[in-house]
């Protein structure tokens, strides 16, 4: 897997994701936590390996040549 996220793309999907789990836990219920839990982990994990598949299919490289 090539990575093909900027730093910012990362940092911005960290934070979302934190913000979806936390939603998920605190302030949602039933299948809308679960839906919560869901992209929280998808953006946690695209935010740690610095890929994204949905990038790869649309071809946006947010990542700065040389920097792979």
């Amino acid at each position: 897997m090539r990575k093909n996220e900027g730093t910012l793309d990362r940092i911005i999907r960290a934070i979302l994701g934190l913000a979806m789990g936390a939603a998920g836990y605190f302030y949602l219920s039933g299948a809308w936590a679960i839906v919560a839990y869901v992209l929280a982990a998808i953006l946690l994990f695209t935010a740690l390996t610095g890929f994204c598949a949905l990038y790869l299919l649309l071809k946006i490289d947010t990542l700065k040549k040389g920097h792979q």
